[in-house]
């Protein structure tokens, strides 16, 4: 495989994953994670379910695709070896978050947190998933970018705090946001109108609801944060007079900041339809890929007296 070639692979190892995590996400707003009962890597007990309904074949498709990303993983791996030291050690990273991954789906199924389960043991197993996903996202991205011949002209400051604040948000508010997501699903709540948003909220903090509930304000209170500290993360990184790589990914993840900000607001007012969910999940996924490319190319194109995180990274 070309370096040219393989690059191209990567990206669309990249697309195919985001596709795999929207299923994922269709499956709990479908209701199909019990689809195949208990069992797993099995559905039913049976490689090819006979006869299934809607939600196993849901869930079966999903596993399907997920389980191709395996072997995608597999075929990353085998094609970064000459590519460079960087893409090799990401493409590494990406293959073992996607055992991770795997291993929290095995967990979701045999503890039967699927389907309508509200358990506190749900909550927080889809919250560390969706942070393992961003891992993985993040690190089959980092293969692709490192990937690229294109040149990197020196003299950046990384904004190692700033950088650290906004990537750190970015996983927090990921994580609430599942758990804020799976709510949605079990709880539902109509579109607000007429000052009822305020009354929806006053009510949800109630002590009398169910603890999703009363976690629902969290997710956009660490959104606007975060939001806050992302933008301020891309502007400081366009502020360079050069239009490199670096300045139109800041550019870039500032549009997408502002798209995010206001398909989380629509989501809120209108009850959280399922279509907005996904764009919702969507957005966010290529925010963080935006965010976490930016600071790789900042690091990569440091000043020469700044190490660290970079030479582990390109190797």
């Amino acid at each position: 495989m070309t370096a040219t070639r393989f690059e191209k692979f990567a990206w669309f190892f990249v697309a195919y994953l985001i596709a795999v995590i929207l299923f994922g996400a269709w499956v709990r707003i479908s209701f199909s994670g019990d689809g195949c009962g208990s069992h797993w890597p099995t559905c039913q007990g049976e490689i090819l379910p006979p006869s299934p309904s809607a939600k196993t074949l849901t869930e079966f498709l999903h596993r399907a695709s997920s389980g191709l990303c395996g072997v995608l993983g597999l075929v990353l791996v085998w094609g970064a070896r000459k590519v460079g030291r960087g893409a090799f050690r990401a493409s590494l990273a990406t293959l073992f978050f996607l055992v991770i991954e795997a291993f929290i789906g095995a967990l979701l199924v045999k503890k039967g947190w699927v389907g309508t389960d509200a358990s506190v043991g749900r909550a927080i197993t889809i919250s560390l998933h969706l942070a393992n996903t961003l891992l993985l996202t993040a690190s089959a991205a980092t293969t692709a970018w490192l990937a690229s011949p294109a040149p990197r002209p020196g003299g950046r400051q990384p904004r190692t705090g700033l950088a650290a604040a906004a990537l750190a948000g970015m996983l927090l508010t990921s994580m609430s946001g599942a758990v804020t997501a799976l709510g949605d699903t079990l709880f539902p709540v109509s579109p607000a109108a007429d000052g009822a948003l305020w009354a929806r909220l006053r009510d949800g903090l109630s002590p009398a609801q169910h603890f999703l509930v009363r976690l629902r304000i969290l997710h956009p209170a660490v959104a606007l944060l975060t939001a806050a500290a992302v933008a301020c993360l891309f502007v400081a990184y366009r502020r360079a007079p050069r239009a490199d790589r670096l300045t139109r990914l800041a550019d870039f993840g500032l549009g997408l900041v502002v798209a995010q900000t206001a398909v989380g607001f629509l989501d809120v007012m209108l009850g959280a339809p399922p279509w907005l969910q996904l764009l919702h999940l969507l957005a966010a996924q290529a925010l963080w890929i935006t965010l976490w490319l930016a600071v790789v190319e900042a690091w990569q194109s440091r000043e020469p007296t700044i190490s660290g995180l970079a030479a582990v990274a390109t190797g």
